[in-house]
């Protein structure tokens, strides 16, 4: 395994299977924190404790598989340059803050790169599990088969009234944290969206951005996971998180017929100049790019572009980030010198389908 893999496919290996309802689900995960009773937490620790860790996992990890899953390398984040970080969050593989945060942070990454383990973000690591579509029990499975290998190696914080010990007082408990990524372009159109967020919020869970607390949903992608970790197993979070999924899903759904419906002409129309824009621009902006290619997306689901396969699209999403824009010029580029290089590889991967 060429570890400058990781930087170079935009898409991971899983991202090409269609999973689950993936006309409306992009990606399932789950996130076990875990944090060592040998070693304060990352919070208070010392660099010298920090740089320990790390090398455990070095000795006991690299090059191995885990739970079935693997083999896996491990990146450190103070020997990757500012872009391959950024490489890394775009595709979801590991967090902004253990990004630009954590000198003394690393990541086990596994070769399929449907699983991730953190090391010193905020807890002493966190075992993340991604699937294609709807598949958050599948999901749970491999997360709970790595977190029983590693912790044959490994005593973790662990209280019998409060369950696993974690930096953040709302990780306490299972400290697992379920989410679902969701293109929700029907819910947006009709205004419905504004009104499901506090609702679904009062059920213990939680909408947020593309990259998870504090971003935007740029594209009508929604990621929507629990809050609560205390008090609750491991299934019933999933199984309440899936619950609300699902009706989200058939809400979608009916959204996007009563479209079709009442406004078809409308909603072709506007597919049409979103695809317009993407095959013709000059210069483009990462909003206006992801708004088109959500358009353009939700034109395939409908059967009004027939010429274009899903999968393209879900490479442009990743690729015309500003980090993998830059990784491919081979250096830092300016805002204006971004959205020129994004329009030029959206009209030159479409091309590729005229």
């Amino acid at each position: 395994m060429n570890e400058h893999l990781f930087f170079q496919r935009a898409l991971s290996p899983w991202m090409n299977e269609e999973g689950p309802d993936s006309d409306i689900v992009l990606s399932s995960r789950i996130r076990l924190a875990r944090n060592m009773k040998k070693y304060p937490f990352p919070t208070v620790f010392t660099n010298e404790e920090a740089m320990q860790i790390v090398q455990l996992f070095e000795r006991l990890f690299l090059q191995k598989s885990l739970g079935h899953v693997g083999p896996f390398f491990l990146l450190k984040m103070n020997e990757l340059q500012s872009i391959e970080k950024r490489v890394l969050v775009e595709k979801h593989l590991i967090s902004p803050h253990l990004a630009e945060d954590c000198t003394f942070g690393a990541c086990l990454l596994s070769e399929q790169e449907e699983a991730s383990i953190m090391i010193n973000e905020e807890d002493h690591i966190r075992i993340q599990c991604l699937f294609a579509g709807f598949q958050l029990k599948e999901a749970l499975k491999m997360a709970n088969a790595l977190d029983d290998s590693i912790e044959q190696h490994i005593d973790y914080a662990f209280d019998e009234k409060y369950g696993y010990l974690t930096s953040c007082p709302t990780n306490v408990g299972t400290g697992l944290r379920a989410s679902v990524m969701m293109h929700l372009p029907g819910l947006v159109l009709t205004q419905q969206m504004n009104q499901l967020i506090p609702a679904i919020n009062q059920l213990g869970l939680v909408v947020r951005g593309t990259y998870g607390e504090g971003s935007e949903a740029l594209g009508n992608i929604f990621q929507i996971s629990n809050q609560i970790t205390l008090g609750k197993s491991e299934e019933d979070i999933v199984e309440d998180l899936t619950g609300v999924v699902r009706q989200l899903i058939e809400q979608e759904r009916m959204a996007r017929e009563a479209l079709v419906k009442t406004s078809n002409i409308q909603l072709e129309d506007k597919v049409y100049r979103s695809y317009g824009v993407l095959t013709n621009s000059r210069i483009i902006g990462s909003k206006e790019a992801a708004q088109c290619l959500s358009d353009v997306r939700l034109g395939i689901d409908l059967g009004y572009i027939t010429n274009v396969p899903k999968t393209i699209l879900t490479e442009l999403m990743i690729l015309t980030q500003p980090g993998f824009l830059q990784k491919y010029a081979g250096g830092a580029l300016r805002p204006q010198e971004r959205d020129v290089r994004r329009a030029s590889l959206i009209r030159e991967r479409l091309h590729q389908w005229k």
